[in-house]
């Protein structure tokens, strides 16, 4: 469908326009000699008007401000960009979706958050993310002065670099975050907890007192308690099909759902389920935890964790928190791979896309846009990198409530909102280097040849995961069952295959 573009070298504006459209046809095919390489140069005038179609997700019901603040990035890329950004915010929870009907059609799009639900590798072996190595050379000059080296490379697919990761928390730890004032009211003493295992009396305690709270529901779909679990104790490996087991050494690849350890998780979400603690809906609601529990619905759920995470979950929920970690910090490719910035095969135009992703780790005015609104309406400084919410304004009623400035570029050069330390930023970058590592950071699977088998078993796994993962199903009859069409499915292929990319890997680190 798409054909290489021929090099045109000519200075006539129609030729280097048409170059342009031409040289996005075409999967890591170069960029002309003579376009803009840099968005303050000063020759913006020197492009053709272009839209910049920018899809990402949302967490939160707070959107309704993103128009605004659309118009405001706008003020900014027409200067520096000629071009214009459309953006096309999509719930968390349809997000995968959205994306892959809008791949399905071409439907015209540049710039996306790729990544999401582990679904990196299958979007470069579906063809729908363009390389990005020549592009990044030549547009993006300030992204590779921002990212350590190590997180660019991370994300390449047999050498070739899909997606750019943003500056931010690039570890992780495991967290239950809790409603402080229900903590405070019935006197819990979260010190006494010696594992995960231990919550059932936190939970019982507020089922037994708050009947019109639920005690445990999910942040996201696809952040089940089972899951959490998984990720502390094994490196996923992008999609979970084939794992690494932090404990071992040895760099085999397992089949998590054999595990102990999985069967293990999965009988514990079934007790919680059993005895009223998840919400009965949990494998099928498309509910945010940030909002039931804004809601006075929700006391607690589990979350992806990092500096200063308790403070800016409070301006999400409106309620202050406090947090129970169930893991050590760790990074791995997932980490860096989850959440990237990619350009879509369908954009006319991937030098103008690169250029505006480009100003999101160099434009402080724009970063400030994207994390955190209009001044004076979604915020006011308080000095000249701290800000808060205007006066009568909190995180129930400000208008651009994303609360996401850990994906827009680079959030090290954003505002540091009042309540976080001054340093947070120091402080993730620090988190970021003391971090467990992965034995296999910077592995990045290469699905395509057992594309079919990824997309059989992908397609077991979305039929059973949510149920088991929430204690829906009941893991002594279900897990056989899933087990069973995983390798009816293909599992063991692809396993087969992940350990022979991995030998490979090892022998090129």
């Amino acid at each position: 469908m798409f054909t290489k573009a021929k090099r045109l070298r000519t200075t006539a504006a129609a030729v280097f326009s048409l170059t342009l459209i031409l040289a996005g046809c075409s999967p890591g095919s170069k960029a002309p000699d003579n376009a803009v390489s840099n968005a303050d140069s000063g020759n913006a005038g020197k492009l053709k008007p272009y839209e910049i179609k920018m899809a990402f997700f949302t967490t939160t019901s707070q959107t309704q401000g993103i128009t605004e603040v659309e118009k405001a990035v706008n003020e900014i890329t027409k200067k520096k960009l000629n071009a214009t950004v459309k953006f096309v915010p999509i719930s968390f929870g349809s997000y995968a979706q959205q994306l892959n009907l809008m791949g399905a059609s071409n439907e015209k799009l540049d710039l996306l958050v790729s990544g999401v639900g582990g679904t990196y590798s299958t979007q470069v072996a579906q063809g729908r993310l363009l390389a990005l190595d020549d592009l990044l050379a030549k547009y993006g000059g300030d992204i590779t002065k921002t990212l350590d080296p190590a997180f660019i490379q991370a994300a390449k697919v047999n050498g070739k670099l899909y997606g750019i990761t943003s500056n931010r928390d690039l570890a992780a730890d495991r967290s239950l975050l809790m409603r402080k004032d229900l903590i405070d009211k019935y006197k819990i003493d979260l010190s006494k907890l010696t594992s995960y295992k231990d919550l059932d009396s936190v939970f019982q305690t507020i089922k037994d007192k708050e009947p019109g709270i639920t005690p445990l529901v999910l942040y996201t779909s696809s952040t089940t308690p089972a899951d959490q679990f998984v990720n502390s104790d094994f490196d996923i490996l992008g999609d979970r099909i084939g794992v690494i087991d932090y404990a071992n050494k040895d760099l085999k690849v397992l089949n998590l759902f054999e595990t102990p350890q999985y069967a293990d998780y999965l009988n514990t979400a079934r007790a919680w389920y059993d005895k009223g603690y998840i919400l009965k809906d949990a494998a099928t609601s498309k509910d945010n935890g940030s909002d039931l529990v804004k809601a006075g619905r929700a006391f607690s759920y589990f979350i992806t964790s990092k500096p200063g995470n308790v403070t800016q979950t409070a301006r999400t929920t409106g309620y202050e928190m406090v947090e129970y970690k169930i893991s050590k910090p760790v990074s791995n490719t997932s980490h860096i791979t989850r959440f990237m910035w990619s350009i879509a095969n369908s954009s006319q135009d991937p030098a103008r896309t690169m250029m505006l992703l480009n100003l999101m780790y160099s434009d402080k005015d724009l970063i400030n846009l994207l994390s955190w609104g209009i001044e004076g309406r979604d915020y006011v400084k308080k000095s000249d990198n701290v800000i808060d919410y205007p006066q009568g304004v909190d995180a129930k009623s400000v208008p651009y409530g994303l609360n996401q400035g850990w994906l827009f570029g680079d959030q090290f050069k954003s505002y540091v909102f009042n309540g976080d330390p001054e340093d947070i930023y120091k402080q993730t970058d620090q988190f970021n280097k003391e971090a467990l590592k992965s034995p296999v950071l910077g592995f990045t699977f290469d699905s395509s040849p057992v594309k079919t088998e990824v997309a059989a078993v992908t397609n077991v796994m979305n039929q059973y995961r949510a149920g088991l993962e929430t204690g829906t199903l009941d893991p002594k009859a279900a897990l056989p069952d899933f087990i069973g069409k995983l390798k009816s499915a293909g599992i063991d292929k692809i396993i087969a295959e992940k350990q022979k990319q991995i030998d490979e890997w090892t022998k090129t680190k």
